[in-house]
């Protein structure tokens, strides 16, 4: 006979997520714009011309570098960095003025997608008016100066105290100031855990006040999911990536990401996956030092993992250089095979329910086969979508047999349009080196 459970509130599960996603974050993917590089006149006007092409590729979420006026006292090479602010109610001269930024905005909505922009929250340029103005909204160091966060070498900005309520006040209506204004979407976030958790879970309240916003924490922990963030960057995946693929550690680097993935980050966390972004490639190389033959395979796996998958400028075409960040370097744009690559991919995480987000999508199952060691199965379901990928995290060719008792039916792989009718137990599949599968369930 069967017991009945406990009602006792105290062992009921709840959930830790409470912020509500905006509902056209479920399947979304998103794209990092570098203004400044991305044409040659490098402002908002020419950007607008690559719309079509994004929306094509399959982009929901353009995310733009910061926008905002750069501070000049002590600047970082000719041009500065976008992360020295030096007005955050301020639009770039070098990019175009408030009406151009506005109706880049209206063209992005027009089209179906949905735009962020970067916010520096954590410090400011020295020649920020607020240093005059509010010289008590910043920390100082022993002799009363003011001073770059402590412990890292950006020389070119200084620290913001939040311990003080009226610059809490002041910052949470910059924020506030853009969704008006602007009518962007939200923000990602800089240094987000830099900040106090509690600034974030207010300002969100009073920016979904105004309209659902999505905010994304270039961070890593699951307390900003609560109330505050949507998503949260996955560094640790990227750097698991690169131990699978140039690092030679192959499949076995990331069973560890995969079960904490699973185990320790809430349901309904969305975690933003990706092979390159200005950090990566401004600072670590580029997408092919970082990943070498296997970036192909790393690629595809963002695209198809639990998480929402990050395309950074210029890499659709190859982009095979880190850019410059003080100074113009413009990319150069090219037809490439990764363009299409990703636009099946996105096409795929659109209708796909089991490759969605959070909860909407379905959990990594582990699949076991053995190659273990160099092979990596994942299975994902939701409602009767379901998607079986393989990949071959090694140099080698490798016959494998993959363990399918419990994941028969007719697949048809998202490449080639090859169809595998899975029947047995067991699947032996001859898989070169590199090689991917996505197989997806008719």
């Amino acid at each position: 006979m069967g017991f009945a459970q406990t009602k006792d509130p105290r062992y009921q599960p709840k959930p830790y997520v409470e912020l509500k996603h905006p509902e056209w974050s479920k399947n979304a993917t998103i794209y990092e714009v570098n203004i400044r590089q991305y044409t040659k006149e490098g402002t908002f006007k020419a950007f607008e011309k690559h719309l079509p092409r994004l929306k094509k590729m399959g982009i929901d979420i353009l995310w733009l570098m910061p926008i905002h006026p750069i501070g000049e006292e002590h600047r970082k090479g000719k041009l500065g960095s976008y992360y020295s602010v030096k007005d955050f109610k301020g639009v770039n001269p070098d990019f175009g003025t408030l009406k151009d930024f506005k109706s880049l905005v209206d063209k992005i909505h027009a089209m179906g997608m949905y735009v962020i922009i970067d916010w520096v929250g954590n410090h400011s340029a020295w020649d920020n008016p607020l240093t005059k103005e509010h010289p008590d909204w910043y920390t100082k160091s022993r002799e009363g100066n003011f001073q770059p966060t402590p412990w890292y070498d950006w020389d070119d900005v200084i620290d913001f105290d939040y311990n003080n309520p009226d610059f809490r006040e002041y910052m949470t209506g910059a924020l506030k100031y853009w969704v008006k204004e602007a009518n962007i979407d939200g923000y990602r976030c800089d240094v987000a855990g830099f900040i106090p958790v509690d600034f974030w879970d207010n300002a969100r309240e009073e920016m979904d006040a105004i309209k659902p916003v999505f905010m994304l924490a270039e961070w890593e922990s699951r307390d900003l999911y609560k109330k505050s963030f949507d998503a949260t960057y996955s560094w640790t995946l990227w750097d698991k990536l690169k131990l699978a693929t140039t690092g030679g550690k192959g499949a076995n680097a990331l069973y560890e990401y995969m079960a904490h993935d699973v185990g320790s980050f809430p349901l309904d966390s969305y975690r933003m996956l990706f092979t390159d972004n200005h950090d990566k490639n401004s600072w670590e190389g580029n997408q092919f030092s970082n990943f070498g033959k296997g970036l192909e395979t790393a690629m595809v796996l963002c695209g198809t993992a639990n998480g929402m998958p990050l395309v950074y400028s210029g890499q659709e075409a190859g982009l095979d250089r880190s850019l410059e960040f003080f100074e113009k370097d413009e990319i150069i744009w090219k037809d490439h095979k990764f363009y299409g690559l990703y636009q099946k991919l996105f096409e795929l995480k659109h209708k796909n329910q089991a490759l969605w987000n959070g909860k909407c999508g379905g959990e990594m199952i582990r699949v076991t086969n053995n190659q273990m060691n160099d092979v990596l199965s994942i299975y994902r379901e939701k409602n009767n979508d379901a998607v079986l990928s393989i990949y071959n995290f090694s140099d080698k060719s490798l016959p494998t047999s993959v363990d399918t008792k419990y994941y028969n039916g007719q697949y048809r792989e998202l490449f080639t349009g090859k169809i595998y009718n899975i029947n047995s137990e067991k699947t032996n599949l001859n898989l070169k080196p590199w090689e991917y599968l996505v197989l997806v369930k008719n």
